[in-house]
């Protein structure tokens, strides 16, 4: 019994410092230094919360640039890969579906490859960014949905393009909600 006693003792010890002390004190800290990031990286226009910086948002109209599939249709809480592997029949179906999606929307692309992530779904499902290969191949589609030139929409997009962080770690990429709000603004001018 005294040993009992002693274990639910270290265990209400330990849920208090584990559970309550502990996790207080790192929300503390990270809303003091990284205000921004601990309440999820949210992207506010007017006010309002459009979305984050962090989660992929499904864009289908022409007058955007799309972000890469999803295997959870962009949803946040059950994001995830389709767990399908390269000799996967259903994921050679699923890029063969895409590939033909992505031809029909861009005819004026056929000659171009299409960028791999534009077909293949990120490991998490909302990864929100896309190459600037991607964003590139979608130039055309936009600027005709939108009357601008392609060079306008060039232009925008090199200046959301994120570079390598620290020069060396990663690769470029666009960051697609970010864009797409930044042509959004373009409009409104």
């Amino acid at each position: 019994m005294k040993n009992i006693l002693i274990a639910l003792k270290m265990l209400i010890v330990m849920t208090v410092l584990t559970g309550v002390l502990y996790t207080g004190v790192a929300t503390l800290i990270s809303q003091i230094i990284y205000p921004r990031q601990s309440h999820g990286s949210l992207i506010l226009k007017e006010g309002k919360t459009v979305g984050s910086s962090l989660i992929a948002q499904k864009f289908t109209s022409a007058r955007y640039f799309w972000p890469r599939p999803s295997a959870s249709d962009f949803k946040a809480v059950p994001s995830g890969a389709s767990n399908l592997g390269p000799t996967s029949a259903d994921l050679k179906k699923q890029a063969d579906e895409r590939s033909l999606a992505l031809k029909s929307a861009h005819p004026t692309e056929a000659d171009r490859a299409i960028p791999s992530d534009l077909v293949f779904a990120s490991a998490s499902g909302i990864d929100p960014d896309i190459s600037p290969e991607a964003a590139d191949y979608q130039v055309r589609r936009v600027a005709q949905a939108r009357n601008l030139s392609e060079e306008q929409i060039r232009e925008i997009l090199r200046k959301q393009t994120l570079k390598r962080q620290f020069n060396f770690l990663g690769e470029p990429r666009v960051n697609v909600l970010a864009l797409n709000l930044e042509l959004d603004q373009l409009n409104r001018r």
